[in-house]
């Protein structure tokens, strides 16, 4: 039997390329199969078979030691390179990635790449084309065809003849092996993320190495280069590639007859034909850097295929492929109608008619641009013209729900991975935490024991730098200690993340401890971030960093004598005491702590108000309503009464800056600590000629931020301030407009119109007590018949 080798030149993640290949594999009944992708992953292949593993996924590798190195192969469903897998599982084909290993992906030096522009631009400008998207789309996508293999080859071929040295000038023959300091152009089958592909770029998502980045979409052109640049080939693309002619030579050592080769269009070229000797390949690539490599599937998500996420080489629109290679009768009208349904889910009126009219337009503009079947921008125009009325935020909810569509794929349970992964994904399994790629958000009731773990475990992924949760903004306090309200949206790149968050520990519990005493234990950690350190320790029930974490605490507030600092802990230690309750926590220690710093707090803080500028004045006097708040929310008589005696102490000093004096009266007077004639005598002595209007405005700023309606209650209040005010010069009033303006500035816009409806009503004028008011013995004794018949008839 002779020996027939294949080569098809494909476009990642192209449902007409997924769909010709497919028939192409049919047709040619290969025994073995080789795709573009990392060498290493062979016996990750087996994983497809398994019912639960549905694109879309990646192949992730990473370094153990640094897992932060890591790289991605991104499959969709419309993949050809998922269809050839599939082929060979159900088939009983073997299936063998031959591109360069990860272990020299990952080893290989983030240096510039080659520059050059898109292959695919040349051919659609010699075909008339402005897009090379839409040629390709025109020519590939919309007719599928097992025969366009051969002339996709056949282009490249010319395109790669035309390649020149970018030293020499020289035009080497894509067989042959071009001198070594050739450069890669972008990759033509790249216009999706990157699918079995090898690369070393930062992925600009996660701190990662994107397997794909170092190609531009066709969709999405890198805007630095020229469109038309000098198409070359650098060493990088030539190791690549002959990397895979030792794997064809070796598969075919093996006895494979009948060999398949999926490879991006761009080195079908370079696999076609006779091999050739083996030396020259063996060559260049001796000395290869290599470094040990993990390789594991993980989901990923159709908007990580999309160029618009910051991916650096996606599809535009994967929802629509998706649905191109998935509906193969009527198309365009089966995505019209889901385009119908989106908008309906909006309360956006849209009709049978609308759809019907529609469709009419999108296959009237293809035929009058020569296209054989309606493609995006066609559907698009339609959508925006019938459906969307010209609505260009109509369109985005399409584009966004529909065109790039959000899909979570999985994988098995038995997947490798490390053990971090595996205790995350049964504890979510049992906490019925489902991972998902849309944000949804969900309220946990602390009360109920399953939300109390729900919260523990969210608490401690966003310690180990996971935020598979986010809190959502005021909704955790606003509604009680009882309720926490978390948006939950699962990100492929949190894959990574797990695998660097290992070396704290094999669970979650164990390694958000150790890293949280980790970073406690630094010299540089502050009396403030160890109190938040153990707020969050107490929310993630890390019980055996607690007790570390509160003598750590004792220590740094011994020797730090900076109050502003031991201030800025004591709320953060307030809530944590607060939460303990909540949970049934054993708080006798941290209650300890808190009594310690409040101690050292009253002892040191009327010696730091004094000698602060305006600026200092004003972060201090935020940092006393925290505390005041704080020891308010705690509601422990001893605490209490020690912050108020303290509190006390600078409302009787006269060398205390105005913002904190007027501040601290008031917080006096709303515990009952200061009458209002006190207050009143307090707000007279600071008006009063000796001072400044600057040290005016800021004691009116300290006594009355933020509490516009003790204005319209208090008539005398507003009557002496504004007197103040009515007495000022112009030269005192432009001094301390600015101050004023933002006293009055914070109050809310419906205090501020009662404020000016009560100096309508009473002006500045003093009031005085009434005369005598003269009885009118007629009216008097109408009122005295109408009370008589009224008790008369209770009675």
């Amino acid at each position: 039997m002779d020996v027939v080798t294949r080569v098809f030149g494909i476009r990642h993640h192209g449902p007409g390329s997924a769909r010709s290949l497919r028939h192409a594999l049919e047709e040619f009944r290969p025994d073995a199969i080789l795709i573009e992708g990392p060498a290493d992953a062979d016996p990750l292949v087996g994983f497809v078979a398994a019912d639960t593993m549905i694109p879309p996924v990646a192949l992730l590798a990473y370094v153990p030691d640094s897992p932060a190195r890591a790289a991605f192969w991104p499959f969709a469903a419309f993949s050809p390179e998922w269809q050839a897998m599939r082929y060979g599982v159900d088939h009983a084909v073997p299936v063998r990635f031959c591109d360069l290993p990860a272990a020299n992906v990952l080893a290989a030096d983030d240096d510039a790449r080659g520059g050059g522009s898109d292959p695919l631009a040349a051919l659609a400008s010699a075909a008339g084309y402005d897009d090379a998207e839409r040629w390709w789309d025109a020519v590939v996508e919309s007719v599928p065809d097992s025969a366009a293999f051969d002339a996709i080859t056949e282009a490249m071929t010319a395109l790669r003849e035309d390649a020149p040295h970018p030293a020499t000038g020289a035009t080497p023959h894509a067989a042959d092996a071009p001198p070594p300091n050739n450069r890669a152009p972008v990759d033509p089958s790249a216009p999706a993320s990157g699918a079995a592909r090898t690369g070393t770029e930062p992925d600009d998502v996660a701190e990662t190495t994107s397997a794909a980045a170092e190609f531009m979409s066709p969709a999405a052109p890198d805007q630095s280069r020229s469109a038309f640049a000098p198409l070359v080939v650098d060493q990088h693309t030539l190791r690549r590639e002959a990397h895979m002619r030792e794997v064809m030579r070796k598969a075919l050592k093996n006895g494979s007859k009948r060999l398949a080769v999926v490879c991006g269009a761009w080195h079908a070229p370079a696999l076609t034909g006779p091999l050739g000797p083996a030396a020259p390949d063996k060559r260049l690539l001796t000395g290869l850097p290599k470094t040990k490599a993990a390789l594991t599937w993980v989901p990923w998500t159709h908007s990580r295929l999309a160029a618009g996420s910051g991916y650096g080489a996606g599809v535009t629109s994967p929802g629509w492929y998706h649905h191109l290679f998935t509906e193969t009768e009527r198309p365009v009208a089966r995505w019209l109608t889901k385009v119908a349904g989106v908008l309906r889910e909006h309360d956006l009126p849209v009709s049978s008619a609308h759809i019907i009219e529609a469709v009419r337009l999108a296959d009237t503009l293809a035929a009058l641009r020569g296209r054989p079947l309606a493609g995006l921008s066609e559907v698009t125009e339609a959508v925006r013209s019938v459906m969307c009325g010209g609505d260009e935020t109509m369109l985005r909810l399409v584009i966004d729900e529909l065109v790039v569509g959000e899909t979570l794929g999985g994988v098995p349970e038995d997947t490798p991975t490390v053990p971090l992964a595996a205790d995350l994904r049964a504890r979510s399994k049992t906490l019925r935490l489902k991972p998902e790629a849309l944000a949804r958000t969900v309220d946990l009731d602390l009360r109920k024991e399953r939300d109390v773990e729900r919260s523990h475990l969210l608490h401690r992924l966003r310690l180990l730098g996971i935020d598979w949760g986010t809190p959502t903004t005021g909704e955790v306090r606003s509604t009680g200690t009882f309720r926490e309200t978390w948006t939950l949206r699962w990100e492929p790149e949190f894959e990574v993340r797990i695998v660097e968050a290992a070396v704290w520990g094999t669970t979650l519990r164990t390694a958000a401890e150790t890293k949280i005493l980790d970073t406690a234990s630094r010299d540089d950690v502050t009396v403030t971030a160890l109190a938040d350190a153990l707020e969050v320790a107490l929310l993630a029930d890390l019980g055996g960093a607690t007790e570390g974490l509160i003598t750590r605490l004792e220590a740094a507030a011994a020797l730090d004598h900076d109050v502003t600092h031991l201030l800025g802990a004591l709320p953060g230690l307030t809530r944590t005491l607060r939460y303990g309750d909540v949970r049934g926590t054993d708080t006798k220690a941290l209650a300890h702590v808190a009594d310690g710093l409040l101690v050292r707090i009253c002892a040191g803080l009327p010696g730091a108000v004094t000698g602060l500028d305006t600026d200092a004045a004003q972060a201090l006097r935020t940092q006393i309503d925290a505390a005041h708040t704080a020891i308010s929310t705690r509601d422990d008589e001893h605490t209490t009464t020690e912050w108020l005696a303290t509190l006390q102490r600078i409302a009787d000093r006269d060398d205390v800056h105005g913002a904190i004096g007027g501040r601290a009266v008031r917080l006096l007077c709303d515990a009952e600590r200061i009458d209002d004639a006190d207050s009143a005598r307090r707000l007279a002595a600071a008006l009063s000629i000796g001072n400044t209007p600057a040290a005016k405005a800021a004691w009116i700023d300290g006594f009355l931020g933020g509490r516009g309606l003790l204005l319209v209650h208090d008539r005398e209040l507003l009557r002496r301030i504004d007197e103040w005010l009515r007495d000022l010069n112009e030269d005192q009033f432009v001094a301390t407009l600015p101050l004023l303006r933002r006293t009055f500035g914070s109050f809310e816009s419906g205090e501020r119109r009662a404020i000016s409806q009560a100096l309508r009503d009473t002006g500045s004028a003093p009031t005085t007590p009434a005369g005598p008011t003269a009885i009118d013995p007629i009216r008097g004794e109408l009122a005295l018949r109408a009370a008589t018949a009224i008790l008369g008839a209770a009675g």
